[in-house]
Parts: C-alpha cells; structure tokens; sequence
C-alpha cells in the first residue's frame, strides 16, 4: 500500500499535468479566434465543418483502439456536448459581429460562474490569496473591453452573444468535471463534438446560414483550427479538468483573450492601447501567481494537546 508522501508526490504530479493541459489548450483557444475570424464562411458553417472534422478524426482514432463510439458514450455527454454546441453557436457569431478581443474577453468572465457552482456542489475550497488574485485579473480584462468598446469592429449585438455563450461555457465546464469515472476523456471528448456538430448544422438552417463545405485557403485554417482548437483545445482540456479544481481551471481561461488579442494585434491588424497591454500583463501576473500558489499549500497548523486539568486540592 503506498505511503502517504508516494500519494502526495502522485497527486502534485497528476495536477502540475493538468496545470501544464491547461495552459496548452488556453493557448490554442485564444489564437482560434482570430482563424474564425479570417475564415470567409457563415459562422455556423465554421462551428459544424470543425467539428465534423474533428469528430472523424476522434472516432477514427479510437475505432482503432477497439472503442467506437457507442449510444452510452452519446448518452453520457449529451448536457456537455448540448452545452458546448451553444457556446459554439454563440461564440463564433460573437466573433463574427464584434472584434475578437470582446467576444474572447467575455467569454472568459465564465470563472465567476463556476468558482461559485465549484464551491457549492464540488467542495472546492479557495483561498482567499487565490480569490483576490482571480478578481485583480477579471477586472484586468474589464479593462481589455471597455478600452476596446469603441473600436469600428466593436458591435453591442455581438457582445450580448458573447454573454450568452458565457453562460453555455461554463456548464460545459461543470458537465465535463462530472464526467470523471464515467467516460474516458476520449470518449467524452467525441460524444461532446458529435453534439456541437450536430446543434451548428440545425442553427445553420434555421438561421438561414450558407452550410457549404469550404473553399479554397478556408480548408486550410479550418484544419488548422481542427488540430489546434480541438485536439490541442477540447481534447487537452477534458483531460486535465479531471486532474485539477474545477475552478483553476476556469480561472485559467483568462488567458483566452490575451492570446486572442495579441494575435488578432499581429495578424488582424486590431489596435492594442497602452491601457490593454498594462491590463493584460496584470491578468498574467495574477494567474501566475494563482498556478504558483497550487505547489505551495497553506501550512496546516497541528492541534494542540489537551491541557490536562490541574489536581484539586
């Protein structure tokens, strides 16, 4: 039976892997949204053709290690899978209305949502240095908005979708927590992108949305937003929410819309103010310091002995 330092050493071993995850698919989510955006399809069009994409290249993958996608694999992701596909619907016609740092930037408030939901429902308990650190940083990103609400790309339309997916975006995070000892991540990962796939193709139609496969230079970036958003993103993602707190997680997501506004700054030509760049180092050196916290736990005082009661005289 292992000691107690072998299962300390595994679970701070288990968490810098699901802290190193993370921070890898934060990355890729935040340069995606600048590939939406250069994409010249309806945004629904994008949202089904990547995740089709994506879905063929999960099944066929674990068609290969002798696990198929089956009915309880559907099943088991559905509020997931329901959950990502209207994040989906509503993220990338955020992006396609309003510039790429609001549509990131809003979407990332999603850690105040979940810190409560993680609290309440999954016991997680977070530090006071953690919560103050977590609020220096969303008031950072506050700060990304306002400055650029004023913008030509800027669209209240397009923010008003971005809140909406907000809401989305964190019950797929709650969903994928409780997926743990239900489906693998692989699994879980497929039934949540048949899902996506599925609700883009129905708001596509309804909303009146060219469904073409793409052209040209848009095969392209779609496979490259299939590799990056969604085997480095979704994949990666669902894989490490199982090894960290729910809310590091989502407090990690802060660093979507300072990816997406330094590439939508080198690649899209949107303007960065001296304000934003000052915000979004802010945002780094508070998550930093909250990824830091996770290796260093708050000493544990020991009790005391009781004191023995003086004899009577």
């Amino acid at each position: 039976m292992p000691g107690a330092s072998q299962v300390s050493a595994e679970a701070r071993r288990d968490t810098n892997l699901g802290l190193l995850g993370i921070g890898v698919a934060v990355m890729a989510w935040g340069a995606s949204g600048a590939v939406i955006k250069a994409i010249d399809m309806d945004s629904l069009a994008v949202g089904f053709w990547r995740f089709l994409f994506y879905v063929v290249v999960l099944v066929g993958w674990m068609w290969c290690r002798g696990t198929p996608l089956d009915l309880h694999t559907l099943t088991a992701s559905a509020a997931g899978g329901i959950s990502l596909g209207l994040d989906v619907v509503f993220f990338f016609s955020a992006v396609k209305l309003t510039n790429v740092v609001n549509a990131t930037t809003i979407g990332a408030m999603q850690p105040v949502i979940v810190a409560i939901v993680a609290a309440r429902f999954f016991g997680e308990r977070i530090r006071a240095r953690d919560v103050v650190a977590a609020l220096i940083a969303i008031v950072a990103v506050v700060v990304i908005v306002i400055e650029s609400s004023g913008t030509p790309e800027w669209s209240v339309r397009g923010d008003l979708l971005a809140v909406g997916a907000v809401f989305a975006w964190s019950g797929y995070f709650i969903f994928s927590k409780r997926s743990k000892g239900v489906l693998t991540s692989q699994q879980y990962t497929a039934g949540t992108g048949v899902w996506t796939a599925l609700i883009c193709l129905v708001a596509g139609f309804a909303f009146g949305q060219d469904m073409s496969p793409p052209t040209g230079d848009d095969w392209v970036l779609l496979l490259g937003l299939t590799l990056g958003a969604g085997i480095l993103g979704h994949s990666i993602m669902n894989w490490s929410l199982v090894r960290i707190p729910l809310w590091i997680g989502s407090v990690l997501t802060l660093l979507i819309p300072v990816v997406g506004a330094v590439v939508a700054w080198v690649f899209l030509d949107e303007a960065l103010s001296a304000v934003q760049i000052v915000a979004i180092l802010i945002v780094v050196g508070a998550l930093a310091s909250i990824v830091s916290s996770q290796g260093s736990p708050e000493p544990v005082r020991a009790p005391q002995a009781p004191t023995r009661p003086s004899p009577t005289p």
